[in-house]
C-alpha cells in the first residue's frame, strides 16, 4: 500500500491546526496532569489511527480508558480482537455508541470502577475527555450530562456540549459538574489533532473518518484510498449476490430520483424520510455495492502491481459514474462521485469497516 501511495503522489498531508485547536492542545497538556482519570475517545474505524501520539506519553502515567465511539460503523467480527489486543496491552478499552445511553453507562460504570481507590481519598474527582475531531467526543460529553440529570440532583446549570458535523467544532475547555458526594466533574476539551501525521495512510484513515476537512487532502485522493483498500481487502466480492439482480427488481429506478439529498444521510435533526427516501438510498447502495463487486471480479490483473490498482480504480470511478447517472460532461464528475461515496462510506451504508489492522502484541514496535 506504501508503493502505491507513493505512486499516486500521495507523500504527505500539510495540515496546519486553526490556533484554537493548538491553545486547546497546549490547555490539555497542563491540566491532564491534575485530573483523576482519562477518557480517551478514538473511533472505532480506527482505533489506532485516531489516537493522539503527541498525548500518550503523558496517558501512559495516568488512570486511562479508552472508548472506542461510533461501534455501530465499526466491523464486529473484528472489533473482539481489538478489545483482546488492548488488554494484552494492559489497557482498559470498551466500544462504545455515544448517542446511546446504555452504552455510555457502561463505560460510566467502569470509569467508577476505575475511580474507586480514589474516591475513599479525595472529596473532588476530575475526569478529562479527550480525542481528535470528530471521533464524537460532544455527543459522548452530552449523553453523559442526559445520564447526570436522571441520576443526580443538579446543583448547578450544565452546559452542553456542541455538537456538529466538522471537526473541531468544541473550541474551549469548559467543567460540567455531573455527580456529587463525590463532587465528579468532566472537562471537556476540543479535540486535538497531531500537527504533524506520522504517515501519509494515517492521514488519509484520518480524513475518510473526517478527522479534517477534505480539502486538505481531496475528496478524489481519499476515496482512491478507500477503493485501494477494499478491493486489496476483496471486502467486494462480499456482494456477489448482488449481481445480476435486475433494476426492475429494486424498488424503482435510480433515475426517478426523488426530491432527497444525499447530504441528509449526515447526523442532524430532520424529519424522518418518507419511504420513497428510504428505498432511494437502498437502491443507491445496492448499485454502488454492485458495481464494486462486477469491476473486482471482472478485472485479470494483479492487484499487488501499483499500477494495475491504479487501472482497476479508474474503471471503478468511471463505473461508479454511470451507476450514479452523473453527467459524463460534468466537469467536477470525480469529486461528484467521490463526494457520494465518501457520505455512504461515513454514514455505515456501504458496510461496516475498521480500517486499522490489529498490530502483533508481542511486537515492540507495535
Amino acid at each position: 500500500m506504501k508503493r502505491w501511495l507513493r505512486k499516486m503522489g500521495l507523500n504527505n498531508i500539510n495540515w496546519l491546526p486553526p490556533p484554537h485547536m493548538v491553545a486547546a492542545t497546549r490547555a490539555v497538556h497542563r491540566r491532564v496532569k491534575l485530573v483523576d482519570l482519562v477518557i480517551e475517545v478514538r473511533d472505532a474505524r480506527i482505533p489506532l489511527s485516531s489516537a493522539n501520539e503527541d498525548l500518550q506519553p503523558m496517558l501512559c502515567g495516568k488512570r486511562r480508558v479508552i472508548a472506542l465511539n461510533k461501534k455501530d460503523l465499526a466491523n464486529p467480527n473484528i472489533m473482539h480482537r481489538w478489545i483482546r489486543y488492548f488488554n494484552s496491552c494492559k489497557q482498559e478499552c470498551l466500544p462504545i455508541n455515544a448517542h446511546s445511553r446504555s452504552s455510555v453507562q457502561k463505560l460510566l460504570d467502569l470509569v467508577e470502577l476505575k475511580l474507586k481507590e480514589v474516591i475513599t481519598r479525595e472529596p473532588t474527582l476530575f475526569v478529562m475527555v479527550v480525542g481528535v475531531p470528530n471521533v464524537g467526543k460532544s455527543a459522548f460529553i452530552n449523553s453523559i450530562h442526559q445520564i447526570a440529570l436522571s441520576r443526580f440532583p443538579v446543583q448547578e446549570k450544565m452546559k452542553r456540549a456542541t455538537v456538529g458535523p466538522l471537526p473541531g467544532v468544541t473550541q474551549d475547555i469548559a467543567g460540567y459538574k455531573i455527580a456529587h458526594l463525590p463532587s465528579i466533574y468532566v472537562l471537556d476539551t476540543p479535540g486535538v489533532l497531531v500537527p504533524s501525521i506520522p504517515d501519509m495512510e494515517t492521514g488519509l484513515k484520518l480524513a475518510l473518518a473526517g478527522s479534517f476537512k477534505d480539502s486538505v487532502v481531496g475528496e478524489e485522493r481519499i476515496v482512491q484510498y478507500l477503493l485501494a483498500v477494499l478491493n486489496t481487502r476483496g471486502t467486494p466480492l462480499h456482494w456477489r449476490h448482488l449481481i445480476g439482480r435486475e433494476s426492475e427488481g429494486l424498488h424503482h429506478e435510480l433515475g426517478d430520483k426523488p426530491e432527497y439529498n444525499l447530504k441528509d444521510l449526515l447526523p442532524k435533526r430532520r424529519k424522518p424520510p418518507n419511504k420513497s427516501d428510504i428505498y432511494y438510498i437502498e437502491d443507491m447502495i445496492s448499485e454502488v455495492q454492485r458495481t464494486l463487486c462486477t469491476t473486482l471480479s471482472e478485472f485479470v490483473g494483479n492487484l499487488e502491481d501499483e499500477g494495475e490498482l491504479e487501472t482497476l480504480i479508474d474503471q471503478q470511478f468511471e463505473a461508479l459514474q454511470t451507476a450514479l447517472k452523473i453527467p459524463y460532461k460534468a466537469l467536477e464528475a470525480r469529486t461528484m462521485v467521490s463526494k457520494k461515496i465518501l457520505t455512504l462510506f461515513r454514514t455505515g451504508k456501504l458496510g461496516p469497516f475498521i480500517l486499522d489492522d490489529v498490530p502483533d502484541a508481542s511486537d515492540p514496535a507495535s
